[in-house]
């Protein structure tokens, strides 16, 4: 197995998915006591007011002994979605009549979401 260093975290084996904007990175990496977790990073490319691209980054920690109720509660929730909504995509990019139900984000709700974005995990 090619295995690197990321970050002085041992990367085992990896897969990238893009999906318009946005890029899923699943990592399988090392702990210190050489047990593997999965790390799942949604990147999304994002503009701010002067015109320049960054990317805001959310990343997932998934521990072994949570991989059989994360796949089962995952399975749940997107067979829930196609049942009631089916499989195609309805949002403002793709429908011009599309209005959205949901309300702006407030300043102090958008904070509290960037402060816990920014938190960091050490592995175990």
């Amino acid at each position: 197995m090619d295995s690197k260093k990321m970050n002085g975290k041992e990367e085992i084996f990896s897969k990238v998915m893009r999906a318009g904007r946005r890029t899923y990175f699943f990592d399988v990496r090392a702990t210190r006591a050489d047990d593997y977790y999965l790390t799942i990073t949604e990147s999304k490319k994002t503009t701010d007011e002067s015109g320049r691209e960054h990317y805001k980054k959310h990343k997932l920690y998934l521990y072994k002994e949570d991989f059989a109720s994360f796949k089962e509660f995952l399975d749940e929730v997107t067979d829930f979605i196609i049942d009631h909504k089916g499989e195609e995509v309805i949002s403002e990019s793709h429908d011009p009549n599309y209005t959205s139900n949901y309300e702006e984000t407030s300043p102090e709700a958008e904070e509290s979401v960037k402060q816990f974005s920014d938190v960091r995990f050490e592995d175990i």
